[in-house]
């Protein structure tokens, strides 16, 4: 494998065009996708070598391929790290740091306003196998110290979270763990490394769900690692190689081309996001909107240190509601009410989404769980696409506006 050299240093916009491996000898200007299973070896003793992590050189898909390596390239490059390794899905992603870094008896602090599927992740399926997971306040610093134990090895934080864009201090957090001998790791998907670059504050690994913002248009899965060159190579890439949680060429290659225009998609879509925020604040059914880039958020100002001046693209709002059934019929009828939004779960697309978080991304979390995270019946999350700014305005004031009569 060759990497394509050029000057240092470059504009992170130039890297998200630029950075790949090199071209193959037929000159291919946008970057190949190379969709094979294995690779055909000179000889038998270099075949040997590869195969014994000798030489480099690729021999299986599972282990590497050159698509794949250039997505790893080039979002390494954008976040500011050392290496990269791509996965299947965010959540493979997860499991990877979790199987490269944990073991029987080691302690992990989590935020409990993490995606729901981490929740169960951490403290189901990883219980079972004796990794205790004590779950505290996004926000509150002192409770992540105060959950410090000697066996703690890894704090786990996403930025801003998912449904209520809580935002938590990286820097804080890193210095938490680094004192305990242990290590920070924070989903960086809300905001990809357009907005924020967690390795900036002391983060040690940083995890994306590809499937979101890196594609930008709803295309594919994928999820990556970014981290040092030895955490991937002593750490990850062991793992990957006996579990399988591998990226295929394909879906490397949508992110790879996904993350050539990724600056200008999130500055476009924090714009619509911020102006729609703004317009929900004074709509009357609306009792609280939550988003970074209002100065009405309780982390405004951290927010727009570590996001680049700009809030993202994901907000949540609660409908004004007498009681918890009240609240979940009038937020079902503002999201049946659209037309232009899909309704869909994820986030990340060029095409507005609007979802019902208590019954969709955290649905499978206990109540008590949705309660600390804050996660109401009237919430409803809409993560902002391309659209124009005043039809996404009008998709939301015809379910608004006729909660009235209900």
């Amino acid at each position: 494998m060759t990497v394509k050299k050029m000057p240092a240093p470059l504009h992170p916009n130039t890297l998200a065009v630029r950075t790949a491996v090199d071209k193959s000898q037929y000159g291919e200007n946008a970057e190949a996708l190379y969709l094979t299973s294995s690779f055909v070896q000179p000889d038998a003793e270099t075949a040997a070598r590869r195969f014994a992590g000798e030489e480099e050189g690729y021999t299986y898909s599972r282990f590497g391929n050159p698509t794949v390596t250039s997505m790893e390239l080039r979002l390494a490059a954008l976040e500011g790290t050392e290496a990269c390794i791509g996965t299947s899905s965010g959540m493979a992603a997860i499991t990877l740091l979790c199987l490269g870094l944990l073991k029987a008896g080691d302690h992990v602090i989590c935020s409990q306003s993490v995606f729901g599927s981490t929740m169960r992740l951490l403290a189901g399926e990883f219980g079972k196998f004796g990794v205790q997971t004590t779950f505290v306040s996004q926000t509150d610093v002192a409770q992540w110290q105060a959950a410090v134990q000697p066996n703690t090895r890894l704090l786990f934080a996403e930025t801003p979270t998912n449904p209520l864009t809580d935002v938590c201090d990286v820097a804080a957090l890193a210095d938490v763990a680094h004192r305990a001998g242990a290590l920070l790791a924070v989903d960086n998907c809300f905001c990809s490394p357009a907005l924020q670059q967690p390795i900036r504050y002391g983060a040690d690994v940083i995890i994306h769900s590809g499937t979101k913002y890196l594609d930008g248009q709803g295309r594919v899965i994928a999820g990556a690692l970014c981290t040092t060159q030895k955490l991937v190579d002593e750490k990850f890439m062991p793992v990957m190689r006996s579990a399988g949680f591998t990226l295929s060429a394909f879906n490397a290659w949508v992110v790879l081309k996904g993350m050539e225009t990724l600056s200008i998609r999130m500055q476009a879509q924090s714009n619509n996001a911020l102006a729609l925020a703004t317009w929900l604040q004074v709509q009357p059914q609306v009792t609280r909107v939550y988003y970074p880039g209002l100065s009405s958020h309780p982390q405004h100002a951290l927010a727009m240190r570590q996001q680049s001046g700009l809030g993202g693209a994901v907000l949540s709002f609660d409908v004004q509601a007498a009681d918890p059934v009240q609240a979940r019929k009038h937020a079902f009828h503002v999201i049946d009410s659209t037309l232009v939004c899909s309704i869909t779960a994820n986030l990340g697309d060029t095409k507005t989404t609007i979802t019902h978080p208590a019954s969709t991304s955290h649905g499978r979390i206990t109540e008590a769980q949705r309660q600390a995270a804050g996660i109401g019946q009237g919430l409803i999350r809409v993560a902002v696409g391309l659209e124009h700014i005043d039809d996404l305005k009008a998709d939301l004031a015809r379910g608004l506006v006729g909660l009235d009569t209900l």
